[in-house]
């Protein structure tokens, strides 16, 4: 009889130690699902931010499709948050980089985006004055120009005709209603 009671004692504890790893273990997988709701909610709401900066980006490239005359890119343009110089010190996080910004109207989220356009030239004028440095591109292939693709590879070929491709960087930013933000920036190349 002395087996049979001491097994009966020896049940109790081992069930008790049993229900606490369940119990620690079930703390545990609480936690971690909530964890990962937190971080999908939060992957969702920088999505929905992003989405909401392209706005910023969209408008400054309908901006530079719909110029009225290409002049107006050698000057500022406030009212259209145009910049005809990018200092290569600055970045996006410089308090300088967002002067001339504009800001559109909150979105129905109540996000707030702010964007700038900057033609990436020391100077403001004409990208080829005298010290005014440019990012440029050689033009697209049988886009302008009057040389066929690879003629003026020749020893005795004159350089390109055509004006290059200047480059104006669109840059966005979103401030959302739960104070997360976005910064997006798109390159666009256009000849002078």
């Amino acid at each position: 009889m002395s087996t049979y009671t001491f097994q009966r004692g020896i049940a109790l504890p081992i069930m008790l130690i049993m229900l606490a790893v369940m119990m620690v273990s079930s703390i545990y997988l609480l936690r971690a699902s909530t964890s990962t709701t937190l971080t999908t909610s939060n992957l969702a709401y920088d999505a929905a931010l992003t989405k909401a900066a392209d706005a910023g980006l969209h408008a400054g490239f309908t901006y530079l499709r719909n110029l009225a005359t290409k002049a107006d890119l050698l000057a500022d343009q406030p009212a259209a948050g145009y910049v005809a110089t990018l200092s290569p010190a600055w970045t996006a996080s410089t308090p300088n980089f967002w002067l001339g910004s504009l800001t559109l109207p909150a979105d129905g989220d109540g996000n707030r985006v702010e964007y700038v356009i900057h033609r990436m030239c020391n100077f403001a004028g004409p990208f080829d004055a005298n010290n005014n440095k440019c990012q440029t591109t050689s033009p697209r292939p049988g886009a302008t120009g009057p040389r066929a693709l690879g003629e003026t590879l020749r020893v005795d070929a004159p350089n390109l005709a055509s004006a290059p491709q200047l480059h104006y960087v669109v840059t966005a930013r979103v401030f959302g209603p739960r104070g997360g933000g976005v910064v997006t920036q798109a390159v666009i190349m256009k000849g002078p």
